[in-house]
């Protein structure tokens, strides 16, 4: 099954700010189900992209710390410059419609008032 990019990308950017986050934490901040986050690290893991490492959170207690390796650092940048490009794309296709709309509305600038100013309401023109 392939990871699609956005979703891999918001994981590794959520595991280099905070390599300490459970599973359970990254499928509540991913929106994701917690077997989806299982599945999903160890197939990074399998990659090479990310290491999980233990360590000790009490005296009975361990948990992982998901490390980007320097493979995993590559990805997040070469997945970082695609998603920026699509919401830059997003973004431009947006304001082409939102201009769309404002001119059919029959002002263009984008208040409603077919492009009059307030003097011209003032004035009763």
């Amino acid at each position: 099954m392939m990871i699609p990019d956005d979703t891999r990308f918001r994981l590794l950017r959520l595991l280099e700010a905070d390599p300490a986050l459970s599973q359970r934490q990254i499928a509540a901040a991913l929106g994701l189900s917690l077997g989806r986050v299982n599945y999903l690290l160890r197939a990074l893991i399998e990659k090479g992209q990310v290491k999980a490492g233990n360590f000790r959170v009490s005296r009975n207690k361990l948990a992982y710390a998901y490390l980007l390796t320097p493979g995993g650092l590559e990805e997040k940048a070469r997945l970082t410059s695609g998603f920026l490009k699509r919401k830059l794309a997003e973004h431009e296709a947006l304001q082409a419609e939102i201009e769309a709309l404002q001119r059919e509305l029959g002002g263009g600038d984008g208040d409603g008032d077919g492009g009059r100013s307030e003097a011209d309401e003032m004035g009763g023109r």
